[in-house]
């Protein structure tokens, strides 16, 4: 024990392994001379609560000044409220801090759970350092922008914390967590890394715009380049997989940044996010730079097979663009995911078929292309979901029910049983058809393109005894 007061952050229960980026940004941000910082992955505990109320009783003269969670809707709530109440329960002085997408969506509401203390909003680097400093010294909390707290029992509100340029944050210490650990993990040696924060667009169905205000910021190319050798350096990943919500926002950004890794020589593959339309403007000449720097695979939201659906929930993509970005990817040798929606209010059959349509024409592509189908699940923050609740659909009301929530989804309120099924056997027929041509899976592999080809999904005997034989895992 080093005697300085200890900031203990932790991260809840996934089914995914994506390293705690959230935790570590602000983790590394707080000073590290005055405060000593614990990671904790509820991911990899055997027992959460334990580990957490050790890292409190071990705490010795310093003490705790908080206990800090990074919070996502859905089963990672759950987590987070059993180990928010145990510690609440044996340190009842200790401040609960919980941060991340759900308390920046329900910054008061989440005050109504006795166990949460403070809720922090949106980028949360330099209001964590803050509220770290006063709740040290003994501070009051009013006028923190970036919060909300209690004042004589009720929640308030603090104002909002204007988005920082990533160039004055501080490097991510990697160092607070136990990298091997996740590479064990996620079966393979990549790395998780951001180098930008928001997004400029407007989805309807998405609550970045409400968060960031379609605020974009980001690190410098050179910065990048600096500290992904050093990551590489020191943990020989083979992965670097960008979590930013759009990487190839501005092209001659990204196309630096592939200047920086081939002039460093780093022998690495990397992902990231990529709109349509980002990669119709970044050209075959960008695509082959990208590629000699690593790129090797990227995510295309498409979302919707019809141009209809796709103005209407503001993606601000032509269905051009999307077949023109593909060609490119496979052209270039570059694996894509390409997700899509069904199920959204009012949604016509013609438009679903469209989606079907779309996913088997780019499953045909490539056998590095995947397109997987999730139904629309009214997440707040969105104007999507601001209408259908308006028009009296009923969004969780507490917690607990918060954390039922599934993103991924095996209906929507909006979709017939009929429509469902027609659905499900087309996801499952689709998966199977395309990908790389395997001896073990080549029956099933010629029955579902024969299906898809034809929309032949009566009978589905094969998708019964699959399911049967190897039942899906819960996703979230």
């Amino acid at each position: 024990m080093s005697g300085k007061p200890k900031v203990v952050l932790y991260n809840p229960e996934a089914v995914f392994f994506t390293m705690p980026l959230a935790l570590m940004a602000v983790g590394s941000a707080v000073d590290r001379e005055r405060f000593d910082v614990v990671i904790i992955d509820g991911r990899l505990e055997d027992d959460a609560v334990s580990a957490v109320l050790a890292q409190l009783d071990d705490a010795g003269a310093g003490g705790t000044i908080c206990v800090g969670m990074s919070v996502l809707t859905g089963a990672p709530i759950r987590d987070a409220l059993v180990v928010s109440r145990a510690v609440k329960a044996r340190y009842p002085d200790v401040p609960v801090v919980w941060g991340g997408w759900h308390p920046s969506l329900f910054a008061t509401e989440l005050l109504d759970e006795a166990s949460v203390d403070i809720s922090v909003q949106g980028q949360g680097e330099a209001t964590f350092v803050e509220l770290v400093e006063r709740l040290a010294d003994g501070v009051d909390l009013a006028g923190l922008a970036g919060i909300c707290h209690r004042v004589d029992g009720k929640a308030v509100r603090n104002p909002p914390r204007a988005l920082i340029d990533m160039q004055e944050l501080p490097t991510h210490d990697y160092g607070l967590m136990d990298v091997e650990r996740y590479f064990q993990r996620k079966g393979r040696r990549q790395i998780d890394y951001i180098s930008s924060t928001g997004c400029a667009f407007r989805c309807a169905f998405c609550a970045d715009p409400f968060v960031y205000k379609r605020r974009w910021v980001a690190i410098s190319p050179e910065r990048v380049g600096e500290e992904v050798e050093s990551l590489w350096r020191q943990h020989h990943f083979t992965e670097l997989a960008f979590q930013d919500e759009t990487f190839f926002t501005y092209r001659e950004r990204v196309l630096n940044i592939a200047d920086e890794f081939i002039r460093r020589g780093l022998d690495i593959e990397w992902t990231a996010t990529l709109r349509a339309d980002q990669g119709v403007r970044l050209g075959d000449e960008g695509f082959a730079h990208c590629v000699r720097s690593g790129l090797s695979r990227v995510m295309i939201g498409v979302e919707s097979g019809s141009q209809e659906m796709m103005d209407w929930m503001k993606k601000d993509i032509k269905v051009e663009q999307v077949i023109e970005a593909a060609e490119r990817c496979a052209r270039h040798g570059v694996g894509a995911i390409f997700p899509f929606i069904v199920g959204f209010p009012s949604e016509s059959a013609e438009s679903v078929r469209a989606t079907l349509a779309m996913m088997k024409r780019l499953r045909s592509m490539s056998p590095t292309f995947d397109t997987p189908l999730f139904y629309f699940k009214p997440y707040p923050g969105s104007p999507i979901t601001a209408e259908v609740v308006k028009s009296g659909y009923q969004l969780p009301q507490t917690l607990e029910e918060w954390a039922e929530f599934d993103f991924i989804g095996t209906s929507s309120d909006w979709v017939s049983p009929e429509k469902e099924r027609l659905i499900e056997r087309f996801k499952f027929y689709n998966r199977f058809a395309g990908g790389p041509e395997r001896w073990f899976k080549w029956p099933l592999q010629q029955v579902s393109r024969w299906r898809c080809r034809h929309d032949a999904y009566r009978l589905p005997v094969e998708k019964f005894l699959v399911e049967r034989l190897y039942p899906s895992p819960k996703l979230s």
